[in-house]
Order: structure tokens, then C-alpha cells, then sequence
């Protein structure tokens, strides 16, 4: 059937909200980000000038995406505000329905470039093949590694996670945990209301923001909007089984707590405070909460453990594999944007020809 898109405006983001929580039951590819628990959150706030793009299929509703319209630019599940958008979007695209017509997502992304008004397109977080489809010309791209563990093909395969690590890495995990079992049992514990989801938040920030003080910088949740907006999203998320708050103590002794997110088979992990003061010179406290979070989501069939984007040593040490996702500002391809565009790509060039 003839794909059919529109753009318009969003007049009441609780109609959006359920027309996008069925098309979000149809779509087995649907990311936590871009379900309706986190792009609902604080959306009045976030999309302060709000485009919708829909793509139908015949009559049928096929495609979502919820853009904010800011300096010119549409931004793709984001506000163009640096405070807002330190929430970070990943895993990021259009919704699409499970029998969505191929390149639906690009179609839909191509009808963006071309309303009115728009001179860029801001995409964060999507997939490379997703950037690789757009007609555009790009200004600024980057690429960064997703580490993740595939669970699923470790099961496949008749491996435990434990034996797929390194031997340098399993020597610092059993070092560690010996030592932090020499101040009582190594236990995982999973929150088990919204009320003590909120009050483990509250002790991770504050154990968060103290490890990054010790360091001379502020930390994630400075920013007061992130601390809104997880509170949020927790009040909301917690009871559909999207959010986890986990501590790991080691006896009396807190270790740390993690802040992740679970969504069909995938846990992602977003978040984290641990306890750095007076531990031995061979705890690791971020190492160890890990592991054994990765352990309770092997044992439970879950299918990713995703370390989300980021080229941190840690990340890799414990993934078993490294895609990537792209930030990339394009336009629409026309003759005088491709000049501009290649002028910025040999001044990028030789700024690093010069530095080397």
C-alpha cells in the first residue's frame, strides 16, 4: 500500500500517550526510549514546541515520531536544550508497527527535513543503517560503542556469562568479591515499591554525586531537571516493571546501587552510586554490582545487559559485544548544503592532521 505521512501539531500529549501505547503494543522493535514511558515523561516540559509525524499504511497507523522544533532544527525525541536533554536519548528512531513497510523510518525522517521552517534535523542515538538510509547531507556525526552482554547467545552457545570473561577479569571480580564477603554476604537486593525504588534513587545520587565531588566535577544529577525527570519516570515506570533500583551490600556494608531500566528481555543499565570511601585497594565496587546484576538477569532469561553508549574501559571488559550508535546533525541535500557540509569536513580533517 501507498505509505502515506503527516506532520502536525501535538495538542494534548494524554491523546498522544494512548495512541502511541497501542502502537507501542505492535511494535516488538520499540526500545525503551522510545516507548511512551520515557518519551511521555515531563513531555509538556521537554517538547515546548512539539511536531508529531505519523506514517499510514492505507488506513493504518504504521509509524510514530515526536519531535521538538527548536532554532530551526527538529530534534528527534529531544529538546535541543543541552539541561533537558542531559536525560540522554538512546536506542533512538521512529516507532514503527511490526509490519511497517520497509524504510518507513527514513521516509518519515525525510518528510521532517522538508516542512517549513526546518533547516536541520538533530538525530541522537539512532542506528548507523538508519543514518546511512537519510537522502541528507551531514554536518556533524558520531559514532560510539554500545557495549552490551548478549545473554541470549551465551545461553545459545551453553555459556555462562562468568566463563565468557577474560581471565584478567575474572581474577579482579574474585578478588574483589572475597574481599567484600570478608565483611558478611555479597547480596543483591532488588527494590520492591515505588516508594523504596524513590528512596534508593535518592541514596545512589547522593553516593553518585559525592564520587564525581571527590574528583572536582558536579556530576550527573547537578542538573535539577535530571533529578525531576528520574523521579518521574520512576513514579511512573516502576509499577508497569520498567525500572530497577538494586543495592548490593556486602553485610551490613553498602556496596552501591544501580539504576536500570528493563523493557522486553533488555536491561539497561542507566545509572549508578557506589560507596568508594575507606574500601580496599582491591574493591571494585562498580565491577562487582555488575556482575551480579548480570547474573540475576541470566538467570531470569533476559536476553541484552546493555552498558548503554559510552568507550569506558569497565564497559568493555565486561560486554561480550560493541555496536554502535550515531549523533548526527544533517540537513537536506541540496547543492549549496553539500558545499557547506565537504568545506566542514576538510576543515574537521585538517584540524586533526594538525594536531597530529
Amino acid at each position: 500500500m501507498t505509505l502515506r505521512i503527516l506532520a502536525g501539531e501535538v495538542h494534548c500529549f494524554r491523546a498522544l500517550g494512548e495512541t502511541w501505547r497501542a502502537l507501542e503494543a505492535g511494535a516488538p522493535a520499540c526500545s525503551f526510549f522510545q516507548s511512551w514511558s520515557w518519551i511521555g515523561c515531563l513531555a509538556a516540559e521537554r517538547f515546548a514546541n512539539p511536531v508529531v509525524l505519523q506514517a499510514f499504511s492505507g488506513d493504518r497507523l504504521v509509524g510514530l515520531a515526536l519531535c521538538n522544533r527548536r532554532d530551526g532544527a527538529l530534534h528527534l525525541t529531544a529538546s535541543g536544550d543541552a539541561r533537558l536533554d542531559a536525560v540522554f536519548v538512546e536506542h533512538n528512531g521512529p516507532l514503527l508497527a511490526a509490519d511497517a513497510p520497509a524504510g518507513t523510518d527514513a521516509a518519515m525522517l525525510t518528510t521532517a527535513l522538508r516542512l517549513a521552517g526546518t533547516r536541520r534535523l538533530v538525530l541522537d542515538g539512532i542506528a548507523p543503517s538508519l543514518a546511512a538510509a537519510l537522502p541528507v547531507v551531514t554536518f556533524r556525526r558520531q559514532d560510539r560503542p554500545a557495549p552490551r552482554v548478549e545473554l541470549a547467545a551465551l545461553r545459545a552457545a551453553g555459556v555462562t556469562y562468568r566463563q565468557s570473561l577474560s581471565g584478567n577479569t575474572r581474577h579482579q571480580l574474585l578478588r574483589s568479591l572475597r574481599g567484600y564477603a570478608a565483611q558478611g554476604t555479597v547480596t543483591l537486593a532488588r527494590a520492591g515499591s515505588s516508594e523504596e525504588a524513590l528512596d534508593w534513587f535518592e541514596a545512589m545520587v547522593a553516593l553518585h554525586g559525592a564520587d564525581w565531588g571527590r574528583r572536582g566535577l558536579p556530576g550527573a544529577f547537578a542538573n535539577p531537571f535530571m533529578w525531576r525527570f528520574h523521579r518521574a519516570l520512576i513514579d511512573a515506570a516502576f509499577p508497569r516493571g520498567e525500572v530497577d533500583l538494586l543495592r548490593v551490600t556486602a553485610g551490613p556494608d553498602c556496596v552501591g546501587f544501580l539504576y536500570n531500566f528493563r523493557w522486553r528481555g533488555w536491561i539497561h543499565a542507566y545509572q549508578s552510586g557506589f560507596e568508594r570511601q575507606g574500601i580496599g585497594p582491591h574493591a571494585k565496587p562498580g565491577l562487582t554490582s555488575h556482575l551480579l546484576a548480570i547474573e540475576a538477569a541470566e538467570a531470569e532469561g533476559a536476553a541484552v545487559y546493555d552498558f548503554l553508549a559510552g568507550a569506558a574501559r569497565w564497559k568493555s571488559s565486561l560486554g561480550t559485544a560493541a555496536p554502535t550508535l550515531s549523533w548526527v546533525e544533517c540537513a537536506a541535500a541540496t547543492p549549496s548544503r553539500r558545499l557547506v557540509a565537504g568545506a566542514r569536513l576538510v576543515a574537521v580533517r585538517w584540524k586533526h592532521r594538525l594536531r597530529g
